[in-house]
């Protein structure tokens, strides 16, 4: 074991970076002090994994405990990988800065009851434990051996959570009832209007949309709808019991490519460097495209692109130098032609950011919404989620 790691030290320097990077919510303080309190690192296995460029690798903190220790510690916007199948992460402990705006938007109080979704190690659970009161919490998680490993650490922290092991996409609360907040780790396209009935008039639920931000529903008065704003970016795992998610990188649009000639090309007048860098630009043709999977590459005559469906469409931006691009595309969809018309309506509605969106969810249908739940809307379906690289 590698001497020197102070973890008070750690947490000191996280806190200062949190308040360096404006990352501590000002309507919520007890979120800060929730975190010193029950902090992260209590709810950190001995074994975290970490990217080194080609695939995930273990790190151990009894043969590691400076790498295991910056692994967790070193940045308020990144997850700490806990647990990797099949080679790729499926479950984590999520970023601070990220954890902390989540529960800034749940506007959550002393004596609420909270269903805190997907457990993971505990930790969530935990904070929300700490504001809430003793036997307030109850949590769920589909993963038997993350179920219990997030007992053990709730019970050391002295905190009174029930634990249940199951699936609660489209459940009911553990025990029955009503409860006044959900709180969501992992990402969902549609939200189980099972979710919506599960929380009192006036609640709210908050849950990572698509794998892409988090979202913050209020549940209406006659409880027959819930409507919220998007809170902020982020990305989170995919429902493990939801769709399979659509492969990123070049091997998967090589793989829905495959040696197919295109269909069609034509010749743009644009400049495709916002898909690289925009990100209210890639937030709205999320919106707008949500099976769209997008890729972006720079070369000596610009940015390219690449969009497929994970199935059987695909398209390729190949800048030329010039100011314009090359669209090449294949397969059933013109699956390009649907990203520039929502690029193009975008810049129709004045460029809006990501929080000038929002969604509606009803028993029969759910949307996003730009301006006003009123005003431009996309339908959501339950599309497959773009799996986090």
């Amino acid at each position: 074991m590698t001497e020197g790691v102070d973890p008070a030290g750690r947490r000191a320097a996280l806190d200062a970076a949190m308040e360096e990077g404006g990352a501590w919510p000002a309507g919520s303080p007890w979120v800060r002090e929730a975190m010193a309190a029950v902090p992260r690192d209590a709810f950190a296995p001995e074994r975290l994994w970490r990217w080194d460029g080609r695939a995930y690798v273990p790190l151990d903190r009894g043969a590691d405990e400076r790498g295991w220790a910056d692994e967790l510690f070193d940045g308020i916007h990144d997850a700490a990988v806990t647990q990797v199948d099949g080679g790729l992460p499926s479950s984590s402990l999520s970023a601070p800065a990220v954890v902390a705006d989540m529960l800034d938007s749940l506007r959550l109080e002393p004596g609420h009851r909270v269903w805190d979704i997907g457990t993971g190690q505990g930790w969530t659970a935990a904070l929300a434990a700490w504001r809430s009161g003793p036997g307030l919490v109850v949590s769920t998680e589909v993963d038997e051996h993350l179920a219990a490993f997030a007992r053990q650490r709730l019970a050391a922290a002295g905190l009174d959570v029930e634990v249940v092991t199951g699936n609660a996409t489209g459940a009911e609360v553990p025990g029955g009832g009503q409860v006044d907040r959900i709180h969501a780790t992992y990402a969902l396209e549609a939200v189980p209007w099972a979710w919506v009935e599960a929380v009192r008039p006036g609640g709210r639920i908050v849950y990572p949309w698509g794998l892409l931000g988090h979202v913050a529903l209020t549940v209406a008065d006659d409880g027959k709808s819930a409507t919220g704003w998007v809170q902020g970016l982020a990305q989170f795992m995919a429902d493990r019991t939801g769709p399979t998610p659509a492969p990123t990188g070049h091997t998967a649009y090589t793989a829905v490519r495959g040696t197919a000639e295109p269909d069609t090309e034509r010749v743009l007048q644009r400049d495709l460097s916002p898909l690289e860098s925009d990100w209210d630009l890639r937030f709205a043709l999320r919106v707008a495209v949500p099976d769209a999977v997008l890729l972006t590459g720079r070369d000596d005559d610009g940015v390219n692109a690449w969009a497929h469906d994970g199935n059987r469409s695909w398209a390729a931006f190949t800048a030329r130098g010039d100011g314009t691009v090359v669209l090449y595309q294949g397969g059933p969809r013109r699956i390009g032609d649907d990203v520039m018309i929502a690029w193009a309506q975008w810049e129709e509605l004045g460029r809006p950011d990501r929080y000038d969106y929002g969604i509606t969810v009803t028993p029969t249908s759910q949307w996003a919404w730009q301006g006003s739940p009123d005003g431009s809307r996309w339908p959501i379906t339950q599309q497959p989620a773009p799996a986090r690289s």
